[in-house]
Order: structure tokens, then sequence, then C-alpha cells
């Protein structure tokens, strides 16, 4: 369902760009396939838009029919620099962030890098699955091994900045991205959480009290 529905999202009134993609086993930051788990990124022209495509088109009425549960994250982005398949997908919007923080990097992986990459993600997740202030947290990609994605959201900036800055496995590892040129494209965003609606493993991790 996911190969075979490129044509159907082109034909979606009001969605711009979007992206298939798998996930990651465990803590979703590794690249062990989780063959049960999928995930849709979608960039729309309104809200409104996208509310309408969920609840009518025939291509999102096909997974929800398909699927044991689903779950899904409105965001408005308040930051995005680089590319992601030579554009940049991402409005800015001027609103304040006012609860939770979803913090969204992309990159395509120099082949030559694969090894030296891949080798550092298992103490990175066991890091940000053993932190308590991340709100949710998962691995997603394009291809495997060679495009790949982190999601995750935060009760703030401040939380999110404490865990991207700290010295440990992540800064170290951010710090030879840039020293080595790892990757060919990358692109980082940052996006309030305006709403979310359905379930994760049984129930909404972002609570909708906490983006009021």
């Amino acid at each position: 369902m996911m190969g075979f529905a490129r044509l159907p999202l082109a034909r979606v009134s009001g969605l711009r760009f979007w992206k298939l993609c798998g996930s990651g086993t465990g803590e979703g930051f590794t690249p062990r396939p989780n063959t049960a788990v999928y995930a849709i990124l979608c960039v729309w022209d309104s809200k409104a838009q996208a509310q309408s495509a969920l609840q009518n088109s025939a291509i999102f009425n096909r997974y929800q029919r398909a699927c044991d549960e689903n779950w899904t994250v409105f965001l408005e982005t308040s930051s995005a620099r680089g590319a992601w398949s030579g554009q940049n997908p991402f409005e800015i919007s001027d609103k304040p962030i006012e609860g939770p923080i979803a913090a969204l990097t992309r990159a395509t992986i120099k082949p030559s890098i694969l090894m030296k990459f891949w080798g550092r993600v298992p103490a990175i997740s066991q890091m940000i699955g053993a932190n308590q202030d991340v709100l949710f947290k998962i691995g997603i990609g394009e291809v495997p091994f060679f495009h790949q994605v982190t999601f995750s959201i935060w009760p703030d900036a401040k939380a999110m900045a404490n865990f991207a800055r700290k010295d440990g496995p992540h800064a170290k590892a951010i710090r030879a991205v840039r020293d080595g040129l790892w990757f060919k494209e990358e692109l980082y965003a940052r996006f309030s959480v305006v709403e979310t609606s359905g379930t994760w493993n049984g129930s909404n991790p972002i609570k909708l009290k906490e983006v009021e």
C-alpha cells in the first residue's frame, strides 16, 4: 500500500508535498525495519484541506481501514533549513510556539559513511530512550540505511535543547557529522504542535490539554 500510494496522493487536493516512510525497531532509531509501523509526512495548503482529505479521500480511508490504529499530529513550522529532495517544503509560520515543540531531522547519508553513522546510532537511541523529557520519538526513513528521518516531541524548547547540546553520544555525533560532511542532503525543522488525534499503543501520547 505504501508503494502504490504515490499516484493517489498526487491527486489529493491541497497536498503539496509528501513522503512515505517505514520505521525502525526498538526506540525506532535502528536500521532494523519495523514492518508494522509506517509514517506519512504531508505538507498541506491549509489545515482545513488536511482534515478534509484525512476524513474523505480514498487513499487515507484505505489506510484507516487496514490499520489497527493510527495517530495524526498537526504541526506549524517555526523554523526550517536545508533541503529534502532538492527543496525545503516547509513554510514558516509567524506564530510563536506555545506548548510542545516537535523536531525533525532528515538526511541522505553518503554510502562511504554508512558504517560510521550506524555505529553511533545504538548509543543515541539508548540516550533518547532514557530521557524523561521527550514526549514522543521515532526514527523513520524513505529508503532503509540511506534516507533517514528522526522525529521527536518535547514539552518545550529548553528540554529539547538540553538533550541536543548535552555532551554525550548525540552531541558527539553532531560534531562528527559537521567535521566529516557525512550527508549528501540534510534538513532540520522545528514545529509547534497544533493538534493531535488518534492513538499510539492505545493512547494519545500528546494530550490536547497540553497544547491548548
